[in-house]
């Protein structure tokens, strides 16, 4: 029975991770450290990127930040999310007539 409770306890704690997907328009430089392969600097060049240029369209468009290469965005893997994961052509063609 406790090997039962401790298997559902680990299950939970690693799925509770996974869908814990940080939205990359919106955290803070915390949140973003939060991430793998992200540190201050890192985190830093996000914010200031995403305050010069606007919001992320994509979670490829990520990698036009300084410092962030295909090793960062390998490591952050479905970590990351552009809020609802709609692409600007997405959002304009649900909601044109």
């Amino acid at each position: 029975m406790k090997k039962r409770l401790i298997l559902i306890v680990l299950i939970f704690l690693f799925s509770g991770q996974a869908y814990a997907a940080v939205d990359i328009n919106t955290a803070t430089q915390a949140e973003l450290e939060t991430l793998q392969g992200i540190g201050p600097a890192k985190a830093k060049a996000i914010i200031e990127y995403r305050e010069k240029n606007g919001s992320f369209t994509s979670i490829e468009g990520l990698a036009a930040v300084s410092g962030i290469g295909p090793g960062t965005m390998k490591q952050l893997g479905d970590s990351i999310t552009v809020g609802n994961s709609q692409t600007v052509e997405t959002a304009v063609a649900v909601t044109s007539p």
